[in-house]
């Protein structure tokens, strides 16, 4: 029965469902109204973007495709229908869909940007001309020009016209760091406060009281490390396995720890040293449940799933202790890789450090001591995957990978590229790809420009090739 305003009250309930994390019942509450929609097609695409944010991107396909048969001629709709469509694999037809938004609506600028994300630009199919006319024009929304010229910065990338290529990313990421309230130092204070908190003796005698009472049996994969590392390639590497599904980045870890320890100080917003130091004091099996029952409800299924959020790498201490019989794979890449392959992306939110070289260089430098103050305090506990190394040798990394999971060989993990699960990372595009060397060195063409990184990093002990 067509329903509008049903379906509108649907929505609503769908929204406030998400909110509280409850995916399950978004996506009931969706498709109830998808059902009292009609033909309404702002209804339906309304429908879309809840399937989409509920992780049901098959779902949410549907509903922008009825929409844009419905209204052919909305940009929104068919930006929508394209996002979509990245996420599951569908690049050409995503292609389609953003070249007929640019062609409706020229001021969407992310629609130019994510069309040249899809592919690698050659010399006979780019946009640089377009893109520099548009800029030319002037461009008045300082994120809309940020738009045009990350998607320049990758497209002249692609073209092997360097210079042009950082020229263009450098004033795009100058220009996203002026709007942006942000100081690093509290990041790398951060590291400070968990390295103080959790000192090596502390972990290994609390984590063995603890083993074994993360009761329900779920043994979930940690992928951590730096965005743009490589995360998301293990990710399908392993999710292509039989036994492993991917639940994609939860949040459901971070939450969990912020809400017990906001708790037993009795104040709903504690500072981020508070929070750190009671984290140490928590009921670490009680926290080991809530994330899982998070983690549930958040559609992660199976008994063997993942959760590569990257920033868990600040949790590796309190994952050991509240799931050991968790695994946690921290993933890297050679230290200049690593920070080209960020300062390069535009993220949608998150990773402010991202868009200034020398405040890049300080995050970095604190991530790696943590790091290798995990290493030295859970012996064991952690499995490092080099990105360079795993696109070396693919079958001897897997292997290891499977083995530190406990689990047994499959050659479909090889085959990563084929599975057909949606992700909605930077790494849409990649991952439909077989193996490619080509990103390894990519940050050597740019040695000129990152010189002052590449010495901020050295005087902190950490050479260009580490990981």
């Amino acid at each position: 029965m067509i329903q509008p305003e049903r379906a509108r009250s649907l929505l609503l309930r769908a929204q406030r469902h998400l909110s509280l994390g409850q995916l399950a019942e978004a996506r009931s509450a969706a498709a109830a109204a998808e059902q009292s929609a009609g033909d309404d097609a702002q209804i339906l695409d309304a429908v879309g973007t809840l399937f989409s944010r509920a992780n049901d991107h098959g779902r949410a396909l549907q509903a922008y495709e009825r929409a844009v048969r419905l209204a052919p001629n909305d940009p929104r709709f068919l930006f929508n229908r394209a996002t979509v469509r990245r996420f599951v694999g569908a690049l050409a037809e995503a292609e389609a869909d953003y070249d007929r938004v640019i062609a409706l609506d020229p001021t969407d600028c992310e629609a130019y940007r994510n069309r040249a994300d899809l592919r690698t630009q050659t010399l006979e199919r780019n946009h640089t001309a377009e893109l520099e006319a548009l800029l030319a024009q002037g461009v008045r929304e300082w994120h809309a020009q940020v738009q045009l010229r990350f998607a320049l910065a990758k497209e002249y990338e692609d073209l092997g016209a360097y210079a042009q290529s950082f020229e263009h990313l450098q004033r795009g990421a100058r220009l996203r760091r002026e709007h942006l309230r942000y100081d690093v130092a509290v990041d790398v204070a951060t590291v400070d406060w968990l390295i103080e908190a959790f000192p090596a003796a502390v972990h290994c005698e609390k984590a063995a009281l603890h083993r074994g009472q993360d009761g329900a049996g779920d043994s979930p994969i940690f992928i951590v490390g730096l965005p743009r590392s490589g995360s998301t390639l293990v990710d399908r590497i392993l999710s292509s396995h039989s036994a492993i599904t991917s639940a994609g980045e939860l949040n459901c870890f971070a939450l969990a720890v912020v809400e017990a320890a906001s708790r037993q100080l009795g104040t709903e917003r504690p500072s981020r040293r508070e929070l750190v130091a009671q984290s140490a004091r928590l009921d670490f099996a009680s926290l080991g449940r809530d994330y899982l029952a998070r983690a549930r409800a958040a559609g992660a299924t199976g008994a063997r799933f993942t959760d590569k959020m990257p920033l868990n790498h600040l949790y590796c201490g309190l994952i050991h202790r509240a799931l050991p019989r968790s695994r946690i794979i921290h993933v890297s890449r050679a230290p200049m890789a690593a920070c080209y392959a960020i300062y390069k992306t535009l993220f949608d939110s998150g990773y402010p450090y991202s868009y200034d070289l020398e405040e890049l260089g300080r995050y970095y430098i604190a991530y790696h001591r943590l790091m290798q103050h995990w290493r030295a305090t859970l012996p064991g506990t952690i499995c490092d995957v080099s990105y360079e190394a795993l696109i070396a040798d693919p079958r001897a990394e897997t292997r290891r990978l499977l083995e530190f999971c406990e689990l047994g060989w499959d050659e479909a993990c090889l085959e990563f590229h084929r599975n057909p699960a949606p992700t909605t990372t930077a790494s849409a595009a990649q991952v439909r790809k077989p193996l490619y060397r080509t990103s390894v060195e990519l940050w050597r063409h740019y040695r000129v420009q990152l010189q002052p990184l590449s010495r901020q990093l050295a005087e902190a002990g950490i050479p260009e090739a580490s990981t």
